[in-house]
């Protein structure tokens, strides 16, 4: 029996779209999402003020994407639905961040099975607990495969290669300064200069804020966490240099002087 023009087995699609869906992921810059001492920490290089990569989905939950823009955001809006809902229907308790990962690999994976194009989208969903236990990171590819990250997830552009620059520097309890530099450090190719912040995307789920968590970090209060660390950040097991008796702190301040996020595209 002969084959029908241009027939292709269902294992050669899956494959053609798997990697159409790679190849647009890693045209992007790369995101960081990291544990730090108080919460977890997201960083992105993005000269945008007004599209972002990073957003807050609910009370304890953050957003991160790579790829295309309008197949992120409305993944972003869908999830922000779900949680309205679910909060105001049950308790704001039960919107949790596996709950949204389920939702979203069931989208992806809906998608990249029964569409002619798979979404050129990859995600992580970041829940802050109330202690470092308790922190959960989803990092979700385009097929709808979720993976359970501990401590720290990359996602686009190049990921394998930040994600090594990045372990060598990640460790348990950093302070958000060192934390910070540590992702700039990965993020950064090596002999290459840093963003500067006006083309960062900053922000925490901070878990010692009330209820909402979220928080972007902007404008004299980033500059102040970018400075406060020296490049290449404090070897692991040096003790912190002490601060002059008599002198004012020079590190960045405990208050949430960082902008809030609404939860809108704007």
């Amino acid at each position: 029996m002969s084959m029908p023009f241009g027939y292709a087995s269902p294992e050669q699609i899956m494959r053609d779209r798997a990697e159409y869906a790679r190849k647009g992921i890693a045209r992007g810059r790369s995101v960081v999402v990291m544990q730090y001492a108080d919460g977890i920490l997201f960083v992105a290089p993005n000269p945008s003020k007004a599209l972002h990569k990073i957003s807050e989905i609910y009370d304890r939950i953050g957003f991160a994407a790579v790829g295309r823009y309008n197949e992120f955001e409305s993944l972003r809006l869908a999830g922000i639905r779900y949680a309205d809902i679910n909060g105001y229907t049950f308790n704001r308790s039960d919107v949790t961040g596996r709950g949204l990962a389920n939702l979203y690999a069931q989208q992806l994976g809906m998608i990249f099975t029964e569409s002619i194009k798979s979404l050129e989208v990859e995600i992580v969903v970041a829940e802050v607990g109330d202690s470092p236990a308790e922190d959960q990171i989803y990092r979700l590819t385009f097929d709808g495969s979720v993976f359970d990250e501990q401590g720290m997830a990359v996602i686009g552009g190049q990921a394998e290669a930040v994600g090594g620059r990045l372990k060598e520097r990640y460790r348990d309890n950093l302070p958000l300064p060192e934390a910070l530099d540590a992702a700039l450090a990965a993020l950064t190719e090596p002999g290459g200069e840093r963003p500067p912040a006006a083309q960062l995307e900053v922000a925490v789920l901070d878990r010692g804020r009330e209820h909402r968590k979220f928080q972007r970090l902007t404008g004299p209060r980033l500059e102040r966490l970018l400075e406060a660390a020296p490049p290449g950040g404090t070897p692991e097991g040096a003790a912190p240099a002490e601060e002059p008796e008599g002198e004012a702190p020079t590190g960045p301040p405990t208050g949430p002087d960082g902008d809030i996020d609404t939860g809108s595209a704007e």
